[in-house]
């Protein structure tokens, strides 16, 4: 057991920093709407390491001007820390904040086993519980088995391009010229070196890029998964990096990593609920086609190129096909829609996103960093058509570093919509 002056010194270290935190300063970002207050549910914020999940639980209770108490379970100190623990844990937050402290933040709590039955205690007692951790499927396994019914879940990302701007205080309405090429300087730096809040003040990003990389792959994985092999989940990751907006071949992926098929795919899945990989599966009404050869994206663009030894070709289409999916993720989630592939075979024409509302396909969009030339044209909007026939809908979009304007392609309508356009005001 961990000395309660110890959990006690590191407590009090905590709520000292927060004093100092300044709200007003911070960027705005969607998902302070999602939260809900004066509820009997745990709000759960759950995203990869450093996307800002504290900070946006900081926040919303700052500005509403609630009390509360904070624990940073990701402390070194805390490392060993057991579920015995966790009532010291309380009796120090009740000696720092007072017994009748109304709400609780409990940052990466899942580094701590059995953290759910706390967290039902003090739901228990009409505390409001705030939860943040950087593992999917640990968090949401145990909160639907032990919290079933009691927590709202929000899943929060590194800076939209939005959120970007209004940090590096872009202009985004004005449409002078000088504003214009502010904004498409900003959306070329922001796709190279991507949104995580940290990183935006810094000038060694790779540093931190890999310093992150290397945390999700030992903290997040590695430990909790009990990892040995530590340096063919390493490559494993950096592969799925350079080929972002590809399918995932375990077959291939088997033979070139010199993996058994049964590693690969384990090392994929701990990939993806730390977060650092999203995995797109294919649309398809047949459960063994969906399960295919998913696409691998990853969490944020400015992981590509920021990284040590990296050799993989600038490729800006896949950055922005990248960065299109991920503000999809945002998007969706708050009308519960669902976002695939399309391939009808596996020479056939693709279309990069199907949004669908449970069965029906509401959106088809697809993604070109340039379609100036008539032969890209004819492919991307090609793939629209044919995509809108088979799944019968007609919302096409079509996402380029162009200019907004409507096109019609043998009776249908197709949105072409500037990137830029797409990416802020949509």
């Amino acid at each position: 057991m961990i000395d309660e002056k110890v959990i006690l010194q590191v407590l009090a270290e905590q709520q000292e920093e927060i004093k100092g935190y300044k709200p007003q300063k911070w960027v705005a970002r969607k998902e302070e709407s999602l939260f809900e207050f004066d509820t009997k549910m745990a709000q759960v914020v759950i995203g990869v390491r450093r996307s800002g999940k504290s900070t946006i639980c900081h926040k919303v209770l700052l500005e509403r001007g609630i009390r509360y108490a904070y624990v940073n379970l990701d402390d070194d100190r805390l490392s060993e820390m057991k579920t015995e623990d966790l009532n010291t844990v309380l009796s120090c937050i009740y000696q720092l904040y007072g017994t009748d402290v109304p709400y609780l933040v409990l940052d990466e709590i899942q580094n701590v086993d059995g953290w759910y039955l706390f967290v039902n205690r003090l739901l228990r007692t009409d505390m409001h519980i705030f939860v943040t951790g950087s593992n999917a499927k640990l968090l949401s396994g145990e909160l639907a088995t032990h919290l079933t019914g009691r927590y709202n879940e929000i899943h929060l990302y590194p800076f939209s391009f939005s959120e970007y701007c209004n940090y590096h205080q872009v202009d985004t309405q004005s449409i002078t010229t000088k504003a214009e090429a502010e904004r498409k300087r900003a959306f070329m730096d922001y796709i190279h070196d991507g949104g995580f809040p940290e990183m935006q003040a810094l000038r060694n990003k790779r540093a931190y890029v890999q310093s992150l990389i290397e945390a999700i792959l030992l903290k997040d994985i590695k430990k909790r998964f009990r990892i040995r092999d530590v340096d063919a989940l390493r490559k494993l990751a950096h592969h799925l990096i350079n080929n972002a907006c590809q399918e995932v071949n375990y077959e291939d992926l088997t033979k070139e990593l010199g993996m058994s098929d049964k590693t690969v795919k384990k090392y994929v899945d701990y990939l993806t609920q730390a977060f650092l990989v999203k995995l797109l599966t294919r649309h398809s009404f047949k459960s063994k086609e969906r399960i295919r050869n998913p696409k691998a994206y990853i969490v944020d663009t400015g992981m590509q190129g920021n990284r040590d030894n990296v050799l993989a070709p600038e490729n800006l289409g896949w950055r922005l096909e990248n960065a299109v999916y991920i503000e999809l993720l945002r998007r969706c989630a708050y009308d519960f829609f669902d976002v695939y592939y399309y391939k009808p075979a596996p020479r056939g024409k693709e279309t990069d996103f199907v949004v669908c509302d449970k069965n029906k396909a509401v959106e088809l969009i697809q993604v070109a960093y340039e379609i100036d030339s008539a032969k890209t044209y004819d492919r991307e909007t090609s793939s629209l058509v044919k995509a809108s026939v088979a799944l019968s809908c007609n919302n096409l979009t079509l996402i380029a570093f162009s200019q907004t304007r409507d096109v019609e392609i043998e009776g249908k309508t197709i949105h072409v919509i500037s990137a830029l356009e797409w990416l802020l005001h949509r």
